[in-house]
């Protein structure tokens, strides 16, 4: 039964980031979209999951299956896409549901991390928080998506570290097919100094090998982001 509730969640965001896909590719109709198992792969999903995404999108025109041929941006594209039936209104009980899987998940995986960092992993680690502190005073749009890319790619890494790679394919997946409310959790959050500095202290943890302080910082971290998206929420 919990399968039943939550695929149809899974679907729903997969379309969303299916759409994300086209628009961000500047893809127009006719224009022929990856194969079902590399978008399988991109987006960390099952193929039924995909294919009942595939389904509601061809559904509404926004593309075309043709069977031995391949995905096919459709002829309602713009239709579809500018009143957009697919995506529906962010609720804030998903956003924090979100909050709550990481919560579970993220702050373990950030004290393994420090406890089996090398050298080349607090590099990389430390060139995405450079990345991000790059863009923190700038309010065009590009830096603001290189910000939360760069954030993103902060959490993954940390997962990556920790050395589970199954746990690590749970985050990515996490924060890949849920962009879009990843995305809103950091229009919502809106204080890119405070999160910057929260990723620079749960780095030196790390850095430092201090697996308890680097465990208690992750939580405290994303306890922090819950506690405000849900004051703003209410």
């Amino acid at each position: 039964m919990s399968q039943d509730v939550a695929r149809p969640s899974l679907a729903d965001a997969l379309t969303e980031r299916m759409l994300d896909l086209i628009r961000a590719g500047g893809l127009q109709a006719g224009d022929r979209l990856p194969s079902a198992r590399e978008l399988s792969q991109r987006f960390a999903v099952t193929t039924p999951t995909l294919r009942e995404a595939l389904r509601r999108l061809e559904a509404t025109g926004a593309i075309q299956l043709r069977h031995g041929s391949g995905i096919y941006v459709g002829a309602d594209l713009e239709r579809v896409v500018i009143p957009n039936p697919n995506v529906r209104e962010l609720e804030a009980d998903r956003l924090l549901q979100l909050l709550d899987a990481r919560l579970l998940i993220e702050p373990p995986l950030a004290g393994r991390a420090a406890r089996r960092s090398r050298p080349a992993d607090i590099e990389l680690l430390r060139a995405l928080l450079d990345q991000a502190g790059a863009d923190l005073g700038s309010d065009a749009q590009e830096a603001e998506t290189r910000l939360h890319k760069a954030n993103m790619a902060f959490h993954r890494e940390v997962a990556g570290v920790a050395g589970n790679s199954v746990l690590c394919e749970v985050i990515d997946s996490l924060l890949s097919v849920h962009a879009s409310e990843q995305r809103a959790i950091q229009r919502i959050f809106d204080d890119r100094v405070r999160d910057f500095d929260e990723h620079t202290a749960i780095l030196a943890a790390i850095e430092a090998g201090a697996e308890r302080d680097a465990e208690s910082l992750m939580r405290s971290h994303l306890a922090d982001v819950k506690h405000v998206i849900e004051q703003r929420l209410a």
